[in-house]
């Protein structure tokens, strides 16, 4: 039975072979085909010849300096990713063993091929296949210069064409050994640095000419994933690699085997004495803006700091210079502690009609590349600065209003008796709303909260963009307690819907535009929106009461001179057992223009490091020194309401007006019915006198 199925499918396979044979012989569809196809590589090698050579790689080796420039909100240029690529060194300056690893690792034919290698291409032609997609390998050292420093890091048929295009075009021009010296010279070696010498710099302490043989692989092994294998971050990972490269360099005769055992063995030993180029004017921002690209916009990080873009950004400069001139004070902050440990801090802008983040400050201190930034990172928990989004912007959501009086009594809620005490141990029966925002009063706060129910009270945080835990949906929320804590930037961004009329931005963002060196746009964020999560209403009594914090309030001590901010405090309580001070200090205040959230504290909170005193001592001059060296450059836009405080008084004093009014309009009504009554007395007595 099979065998005559066989049969059966042989002599099918049969019969269509002899029907193609005779319409490829009567149509001739082979010779069409061979037609085509040569036609279609004629056409192809011809645009990309005259599109190499009208490219000018003449000029390839003194155009490697370009860099990624940074433009502010006003398309001034703000600085740069990097001054430089790297520190260009001419290849007699660069270790023969840095050389050789990187030869027997990227391009064993260097010196014999004509810029590329038929074996890998076909090798990568045979690996794209089989992954039904274009992969990457199977280029020359000068391919890979050709994509680093002329193209895209696309992976598509055409960029491929057009790479192996540019790798002959660079060959005709250029010598091997200028090949080689711009390869190294534009190679990405990670943390923020290019090139071999700038790269032995950072992770040896030394220059390229004196690399030994360990270190050079180590480098050479960094080129296939610069994040993955390099030892700062990843020992292991470069140790092996490291390793790999050695036996690559023992196999293509570079090194003998004891010095190849030798090199395996060794540890390595990492210092730092690299530099960043001032170009990187304002690190926290800049930062921020790299990781944006990469996460948002998907760009890699060598293509970001190595392909000369364009990067178009929201900064403020005044802004940004404001705050980080601020953090450069040390008396804008708490004590050091007794082991040196500098107390830490954060700032960042938004605007609260775009989203747009105007400026960005992750910390003092030595500023390490794309490290952590508190501002934008850090999640710390919040304390009363909370209390407007959990408590009082859901309580007059609900039908309060900012003199509604709240009970101000000492006392316990719930099953589990929580009972809150207020900072100042002052109570009393009731207290108006808006004063107990000013004074930032806890116990009135957890009562709020548990008339208008924690359900709501975490709806109305989840409006503002933050997310409450299973485990923080308590009345402890009243008072900012939350497990994971939030970021400067959540709570700026939170803030910007009361200061903008209840409209909350749909994102906050760095980036407006992206461009290649050719002013090609790779990447351009959409127009801004925002979403209404708080009434025109709520909004104005939230004002009211937060201008109250700055004038009468809480942060009085940092309201800036001349001007008026809105906002409030908050701070979290170390234990007792350490003494009287907090760990956490936070201020988030607005103007219609601009939203500033400043953290101040350690990064690490114990008996040795808290901040002593007060609850806002720590911060205050922080917050007050920034804005007034930053609001003389905004808008200066004017609040559309009072503060309560002063609505308050202006009530009383119109009352007061009235019933003054009111009593003077009296005293006239009586002195005429009594003039009037006079008049008629006079009248009688003289018509009485006449009749006599």
């Amino acid at each position: 039975m099979i065998t005559k199925i066989k049969e059966e499918i042989l002599k099918l396979l049969g019969m269509l072979f002899y029907f193609l044979k005779r319409i490829t012989h009567r149509f001739q569809l082979i010779r069409w085909l061979i037609l085509a196809c040569l036609t279609v590589i004629l056409v192809v090698s011809t645009y990309y010849t005259i599109k190499v050579k009208t490219s000018n790689i003449a000029t390839l080796k003194a155009s490697l300096s370009t860099t990624t420039t940074i433009y502010d909100a006003d398309n001034h240029q703000a600085g740069s990713l990097y001054a430089q690529k790297g520190s260009f060194v001419e290849l007699s300056d660069i270790s023969p063993n840095i050389q050789n690893a990187v030869i027997s690792t990227e391009d064993r034919t260097f010196y014999k091929n004509p810029g590329f290698s038929i074996k890998g291409m076909v090798r990568a032609l045979l690996m794209s296949m089989l992954h039904r997609g274009i992969v990457g390998g199977g280029s020359t050292l000068t391919q890979q210069l050709a994509k680093n420093a002329l193209l895209t890091q696309k992976q598509t048929i055409s960029r491929k064409i057009e790479e192996l295009f540019f790798a002959i075009e660079i060959n005709h021009v250029y010598s091997k050994r200028d090949i080689l010296t711009m390869y190294l010279n534009n190679a990405y070696f990670g943390n923020g640095v290019w090139g071999v010498q700038d790269a032995s710099k950072r992770y040896f302490g030394k220059n390229a000419s004196e690399l030994n043989i360990s270190e050079a692989a180590t480098l050479a092994g960094m080129l296939k994933s610069p994040s993955y294998y390099n030892p700062i971050d990843h020992m292991q990972n470069a140790l092996n690699r490291r390793n790999t490269v050695v036996n690559l360099m023992l196999q293509n005769k570079k090194i003998t085997k004891s010095e190849a055992d030798n090199a395996q063995r060794s540890v390595l030993s990492l210092k730092n004495t690299f530099r960043q180029k001032s170009g990187y004017r304002y690190p926290y921002f800049f930062d921020a803006v790299v990781d944006e690209a990469i996460h948002r916009y998907g760009l890699k990080e060598e293509d970001v700091m190595n392909k000369g873009l364009k990067i178009y950004t929201t900064l403020d400069q005044s802004y940004q210079k404001a705050i980080q001139d601020s953090f450069e004070i040390d008396g804008n902050f708490p004590a050091t502690a007794t082991d040196g440990v500098m107390a830490q801090g954060a700032s960042v802008a938004v605007d609260p009609k775009t989203g747009a983040i105007r400026a960005v400050v992750g910390g003092r201190g030595r500023h390490v590349f794309r490290g952590y930034n508190r501002a934008m990172q850090m999640k710390r928990q919040p304390g009363s600065s909370l209390k407007p989004l959990a408590v009082y912007a859901p309580a007059l959501q609900n039908g309060y209003h900012y003199d509604t009086s709240l009970s101000n009594k000492l006392q316990k809620f719930g099953k589990n008796g929580y009972e809150p005490h207020n900072v100042d141990n002052q109570y009393s029966d009731t207290i108006p709303m808006y004063q107990a925002v000013a004074d930032s009063k806890n116990v009135p706060a957890v009562w709020l909260l548990d008339k208008i129910g924690i359900n709501r009270g975490v709806q109305s945080m989840q409006n503002f963009g933050i997310k409450v835990p299973s485990d923080d949906k308590n009345l402890a929320l009243a008072l900012g307690g939350m497990s994971a804590g939030v970021s400067p930037l959540q709570m700026a961004t939170a803030y910007s819907a009361f200061a903008n009329d209840g409209n909350l931005p749909d994102q906050t963002y760095l980036i407006r535009k992206i461009t290649d060196a050719n002013g090609k746009v790779i990447s351009q964020k959409s127009n801004d929106r925002y979403h209404r999560i708080i009434s025109h209403r709520v909004a104005e009594e939230m004002t009211m009461m937060l201008l109250g914090v700055f004038s009468n309030g809480t942060a009085v001590s940092a309201q800036p001179a001349g001007y008026e901010v809105a906002g409030k405090t908050g701070s979290t309580e170390v234990p007792n057992s350490y003494g009287f001070g907090t760990k956490d200090q936070w201020i988030v205040g607005y103007t219609p223009d601009i939203v500033v959230a400043t953290w101040v504290g350690f990064d690490k909170t114990d008996k040795e490091h808290y901040m002593h005193g007060i609850s806002e001592n720590g911060i205050t001059r922080l917050y007050k020194s920034q804005m007034e060296s930053l609001l003389p450059n905004s808008p200066l836009t004017k609040f559309k309401v009072k503060s309560a405080q002063q609505n308050e008084y202006a009530s009383h004093t119109d009352d007061n007006d009235l019933k003054s009014s009111d009593s003077f309009q009296d005293k006239i009504k009586k002195g005429i019915d009594g003039l009037g009554k006079k008049v008629t007395e006079w009248y009688n007595d003289l018509k009485g006198l006449f009749k006599h």
